[in-house]
């Protein structure tokens, strides 16, 4: 849990075990507080469950993120299971950009993400997903992807969603009506004031970005879609639209982690 005040950002209470911990970089003067995420594990595999839970409130300011990008292993029949709960309130900014989750073939993963957000605050949440590793020349035909967003804003439910792929899918999703070539997929919210300007900063920034991608705003949230055929340039086209965002939005969490360069 974090507070702040408007000079500061105070952590008021922390719990970590094996094999999550967490860590406070030290940040110049002046810049938001970063939190880092490391998997001691070295990845996920089948049967494994993992809970992450943030609270921001009290005007803190934070950005989180992972040290690396999660491998995702093979999982013989039981499913990984993951989740993370973030809540921003009473004039907190949370931003919540981890490092990519990559997916091995026949990997197993029901992932859920809930979001409790206020009126009063401001929430970049991201998730992302690789299909193997390309370049290598991994291809992931079989095994099975549930991820899930929940998102409240002022205790009201104003968005769900849930991105499904199983043994029986996998083989199809190169159709153009699926994901076609797309092997690497990111899902942005942000919920804060000044919506419609701040909605069309995103539809011009998802434009400009060397990769597909759409805007649309709904429950009182921006909602940005982003794919491409490798990881890298989604990496890419996701540090575009937070470089850009963070300089519309001046100084604060919502910018490229410095975790992301290391």
């Amino acid at each position: 849990m974090l507070g702040g005040s408007a000079s500061a950002t105070r952590l008021e209470d922390l719990f970590q075990r094996a094999p999550l911990r967490i860590i406070f970089p030290r940040t110049p003067a002046g810049e938001p507080q970063e939190a880092v995420l490391i998997n001691t594990a070295g990845g996920i595999a089948g049967g494994d469950r993992l809970e992450c839970a943030v609270k921001a409130r009290e005007a803190a300011s934070i950005t989180v993120t992972s040290q690396a990008p999660e491998r995702l292993y093979r999982a013989l029949n039981e499913p990984a299971r993951v989740v993370t709960t973030l809540e921003a309130r009473d004039g907190a900014r949370l931003a919540w950009i981890p490092q990519e989750t990559i997916v091995f073939d026949q990997a197993r993963l029901r992932r859920r993400t809930e979001v409790e957000v206020s009126s009063g605050a401001e929430l970049f949440a991201l998730e992302w997903f690789v299909l193997g590793r390309v370049a290598r020349g991994e291809r992931v035909v079989e095994g099975e992807i549930t991820d899930s967003w929940r998102v409240k804003k002022d205790g009201r439910l104003v968005w769900a969603d849930t991105f499904r792929a199983t043994d029986a899918t996998f083989p199809h999703l190169h159709r153009r009506a699926l994901l076609s070539e797309h092997g690497a997929l990111a899902t942005l919210i942000y919920s804060g004031p000044y919506l419609e300007r701040r909605l069309e900063i995103a539809r011009e920034l998802v434009a400009s970005l060397g990769c597909a991608g759409a805007t649309t705003s709904l429950g009182g949230l921006i909602i940005v879609r982003l794919a491409a055929a490798l990881s890298s340039e989604l990496r890419l086209g996701l540090r575009g639209l937070l470089e850009g965002f963070g300089r519309k939005l001046g100084p604060g969490p919502f910018r490229v982690p410095r975790m992301w360069s290391s």
